[in-house]
């Protein structure tokens, strides 16, 4: 088998080689190098001390020397260069106490995880293959390295990456290792909360993420880490728009959706808030007054827990907050559209209508509330394409303006004057000219000092 060794990877093994040490591309490079796919990093394993990796090669940092391992800089390009090890014991199924170097290949790729990762290649060797991963590879299987709890108890964190894996490559967790994941399920509780999020990511915007959920659900690690989604699993109130369990119109949503993080972290937690504000009907069917609001309340503190950056965060609520279609009677007007613009925000509105579109695709009768989001986006393109106004900023008035003109002083009348104004012109565009406005402002203003004492 013949792999192409990028230009670096191949001079720092050939480095090491010409200085009388082994060296191979090593784990998940390999096996992305087999499947065709484009690695996107490089780690490099080799029977050098890390001392003398940092000897041969003029630019590196020890970013994590204790464990052998040396990133070397090779124009502007980074690669990890660990020494073979092997490790002691794990005592918090997360971190080895120690690490020792060894000389043998083959004791270093005991210690990894699954057999696709223990791979090893160097043109002078080839593919060095002690566990049979290449058979595990053309099976789509992903199958620990020896005993799958050692493994485990070892490395919690191997449990979400297993499931990740199987998000990502569509491959089968073999019987044994899914056994070992739901008996040691408990374990992730012991891993940071910042990896967790980081490999329930990669599973979101993976090709298969409903698997990686599935697989989630059946370990019962989605109760350890999620148990506001756990909760929704089997939860099958009778309502008018769809007849699956929230937990299963969570996962077609999902299905309907591109890989985008924010867009698939809106479809993961849209309807959490349905647990809290369930309300039976007469009829005995069930609807969900206010879930939207009740949803985004709830992921943000999801999402919070889970340490996700503010960003995203306030991007998802926003998007869940207005993620319900109603009415698909009724076409809002242009102002309606405008303020929704503005809640949601400009980057995410076009995330919001696909949220909706998956959404809707998974209802009774889809067509009149697609017909609806068609509208709407349709319009929404229109108005930002135009540049109409949507912001203060964009007002053909300013603060300085209505001082001058108006004879008033700084102060809050400023901003209640500019956001009367802003109101009207989201409404009317043609109203967006200084005259008119000068105009609106003293009847506003005059308005305010026959009902409001302004001083």
């Amino acid at each position: 088998m013949n792999i192409n060794i990028p230009k670096n990877v191949q001079y720092i093994i050939d480095k090491f080689y010409k200085n009388n040490y082994e060296a191979y591309m090593v784990g998940g490079c390999v096996r992305d190098c087999i499947l065709g796919l484009s690695p996107k990093d490089y780690d490099i394993t080799t029977s050098a001390k890390p001392n003398i990796t940092q000897s041969l090669f003029t630019k590196t940092v020890p970013t994590g020397i204790e464990h052998g391992t040396i990133t070397v800089l090779i124009e502007n390009e980074n690669f990890e260069v660990t020494t073979y090890r092997t490790e002691g014991n794990y005592l918090d199924n997360r971190r080895p106490e120690s690490v020792l170097f060894v000389s043998n290949i083959k004791e270093d790729l005991s210690r990894r995880d699954f057999t696709i990762n223990a791979f090893a290649y160097n043109d002078r060797d080839g593919l060095v293959d002690y566990f049979d991963g290449l058979t595990d590879l053309n099976n789509k299987i992903i199958k620990a390295v020896g005993d799958p709890n050692k493994r485990f108890q070892e490395d919690a964190l191997r449990m979400l990456r297993a499931i990740r894996f199987s998000a990502q490559l569509d491959f089968t967790i073999e019987e044994n290792t899914l056994n070992a994941i739901k008996t040691n399920c408990v374990l992730i509780k012991n891993i940071s909360i910042e990896r967790i999020r980081d490999e329930l990511c990669k599973m979101l915007i993976s090709n298969n993420p409903t698997k990686g959920l599935i697989l989630l659900r059946d370990t019962g690690i989605l109760e350890i880490i999620l148990p506001e989604i756990n909760s929704l699993v089997e939860y099958t109130p009778l309502c008018n728009n769809h007849n699956r369990d929230v937990f299963e119109h969570t996962l077609k949503v999902i299905d309907n959706t591109e890989s985008d993080l924010k867009l698939r972290l809106s479809a993961l937690f849209h309807d959490v808030g349905k647990l809290n504000t369930l309300t039976s009907l007469p009829n005995g069917h069930h609807y969900f007054p206010g879930h939207n609001i009740e949803s985004a309340i709830m992921t943000k503190e999801i999402l919070r827990r889970l340490k996700f950056d503010n960003g995203t965060i306030d991007n998802v609520c926003a998007i869940i907050y207005d993620h319900l279609v109603l009415r698909p009677d009724y076409m809002p007007t242009d102002g309606e559209i405008k303020r929704l613009i503005n809640r949601v925000g400009i980057n995410n509105i076009y995330t919001l209508y696909n949220l909706q579109r998956a959404d809707i695709n998974s209802l009774w009768d889809p067509i009149p509330f697609l017909n609806k989001v068609d509208y709407i986006e349709n319009k929404t393109r229109e108005i930002l394409e135009n540049k109409e106004p949507l912001t203060i900023k964009a007002l053909a008035i300013n603060g300085s303006i209505l001082i001058k003109d108006l004879g008033l002083k700084p102060g809050k009348i400023l901003g209640y004057i500019l956001n009367y104004l802003l109101e009207k012109v989201l409404d009317d565009k043609t109203l967006n000219s200084k005259d008119i406005l000068i105009t609106l402002s003293k009847a506003y203003l005059n308005d305010l000092q026959n009902n409001v004492d302004l001083h």
